[in-house]
């Protein structure tokens, strides 16, 4: 008798501790909500006075907003084909939108798919058809950049390649939220943790806002960025020669004087009945000079605000589901973009440069029982570092080879001494013997908590901006004699984090990274032994 309760009791003690254990051991799942070009300065939690994001900024107040997080290439696939891999744009060979990823290469998703997780990609992927997504046990993507409206979808239901092409009709921001919600309540598979990648078109160009959003902001007179009509005197020639600016670069269609190709009669008609109004009251006034551009400045941001208000909109649905469901106790939540954007800034849209408008990213976590809530965090972080993350929060060993770091441990309020106190960055769309969208001249650069040294390479011209004194970047200190010695240690830092990050030696040369990249191993590099060419 006493040996039979002794065997239940220890049975009952083994269960329990099993129990516990798994219960300590449940990895918690990953909510990854990614948009197109969304400027920080768009968002109410990030001091935006032009408009509000009560979603976005719900997740900020529940969790950490990182206030310096940059990408290390501004563009939209190079920046996805980063996080991807955790790698340099040089090193996983997606440089420009015009290259092919590699699919077959270690990424993130590979790892944790790996470890038990169940993954699934929603959304915009642009990393190119060639190669479907790969490390993922779902995926439903857009094709290209996708429209805006009735978007056709391939999708892989079982992540072994086999995709289908499916049709669908409405507002693309809508659909992929309703993929989304799909996926998380009838297709996952409830035994393992997730991690979703949930990822919008908005508000990439051409802004086009959806039915419930036409009529947003039409009585608002948006305010003007105070560098709306900057003229660029102390800047060199890229900022010169540049083809993104509101005056000059916006199309007809950018402006919605002609509808978009892809809606159907029944949008058409909804659309038409928003725009054609206010496009005949533009008719009347024949706007010139400074008046023209304040008219496309104001057409411009109130259709990039009303994108802007959908996607906060439809990411209210996704947390409100994860409050529904009781998912949200056991989900970390991570919001971010691409990249950032101008917003008139400059008198430009697009990105590219590494001026703070574009090189700075939105970054929002929250992490139940974690993360304290409304907390902010100072350190220079990256898109670079967003893969090791991932990856440590489920307990996955970082690969050695990745580049960046683990945000986890500023997520739990720490400050490692031995964090980044510079960051690099690197451009290379522009070709020479071709005209190239928007015509940005490549560069690289560094940036510290201060300062930021810019070097466009093939014209062979330095900037330096003091961004404490000069937020706005407005005035180049790069020639300046008392500004000497900080540039020769800005300099020495860059070529420093080249060599740390096996950037090729090749980079300062007028034809820099033709579309094979072959890292010269062992070579000295020729900027290490002589300091770059002042600008004349």
């Amino acid at each position: 008798m006493l040996n039979r309760k002794c065997f239940l009791l220890i049975f009952a003690a083994v269960i329990y501790l099993t129990s516990s254990v798994h219960a300590a051991e449940k990895r918690p799942n990953i909510l990854f909500i990614f948009t197109d070009d969304h400027a920080s300065h768009s968002i109410s939690a990030y001091g935006s006075k032009i408009n509000k994001t009560p979603n976005l900024d719900r997740i900020a107040n529940e969790g950490m907003l990182f206030k310096n997080c940059f990408c290390t290439n501004s563009i939209c696939g190079p920046s996805r084909a980063v996080i991807q891999t955790g790698k340099y744009s040089h090193i996983n060979g997606f440089l420009t939108n015009g290259n092919k990823f590699d699919g077959k290469q270690q990424t993130f998703p590979k790892l944790l798919k790996k470890s038990g997780y169940e993954t699934a990609v929603i959304g915009k992927w642009h990393l190119g058809e060639h190669m479907p997504p790969q490390g993922y046990s779902y995926s439903e993507v857009l094709i290209g950049q996708g429209p805006y409206y009735n978007p056709p979808m391939l999708r892989d239901e079982n992540g072994n390649g086999d995709r289908n092409r499916i049709n669908y009709t409405g507002y693309t921001t809508d659909i992929i939220t309703d993929l989304a919600l799909e996926w998380l309540k009838n297709s996952r598979d409830e035994e393992k943790p997730f991690m979703l990648m949930y990822q919008h078109k908005a508000p990439h160009r051409e802004w086009a806002p959806g039915p419930d959003y036409l009529h947003m902001y039409d009585d608002v007179e948006i305010p003007e960025p105070p560098h709306l009509f900057d003229d660029y005197e102390t800047r060199g020639r890229a900022a010169h020669e540049q083809d993104m600016s509101i005056a000059k670069t916006m199309t007809p269609r950018d402006l919605k004087l002609t509808p978009p190709p892809y809606l159907n009669e029944e949008q058409l008609k909804v659309w038409n009945a928003a725009y054609e109004p206010k496009n005949e009251a533009f008719r009347k006034l024949n706007l010139k000079g400074d008046d023209l551009i304040r008219w496309k400045y104001q057409r411009y941001i109130k259709d990039y605000l009303r994108c802007i208000a959908s996607v906060d909109d439809n990411i209210g649905r996704v947390l409100e589901y994860l409050d529904e469901s009781g998912l949200a106790e056991n989900t970390i939540v991570i919001y971010s973009s691409d990249q950032g954007f101008y917003l008139g800034d400059h008198g430009w849209f697009d990105k590219r440069f590494m001026y703070e408008e574009s090189y700075r990213q939105p970054l929002l976590v929250r992490w139940p029982n974690v993360v304290k809530a409304g907390s902010r965090d100072e350190h220079l972080v990256s898109n670079v570092d967003f893969a090791e993350t991932f990856l440590d929060i489920a307990g996955v060993a970082v690969p050695d080879d990745m580049q960046g770091q683990s945000l986890v441990p500023l997520l739990k309020g720490e400050k490692p001494k031995d964090w980044r106190k510079s960051h690099y960055y690197h451009y290379y769309e522009f070709q020479n013997d071709r005209r190239t969208a928007h015509m940005v001249r490549r560069h690289y650069g560094v940036r510290t908590d201060r300062y930021k040294l810019i070097h466009f390479y093939n014209v062979d011209e330095w900037e330096l901006f003091d961004l404490e004194a000069d937020p706005l970047e407005m005035t180049n200190i790069y020639s300046e004699p008392q500004y000497q010695t900080l540039v020769k240690e800005l300099k020495a830092e860059t070529i420093r984090l080249q060599e740390e990050l096996k950037v090729p030696d090749d980079t300062g040369s007028v034809d820099a990274f033709p579309p094979s990249i072959k890292l010269k191993q062992n070579q000295p590099r020729r900027n290490q032994k002589q300091q770059p060419k002042k600008k004349q």
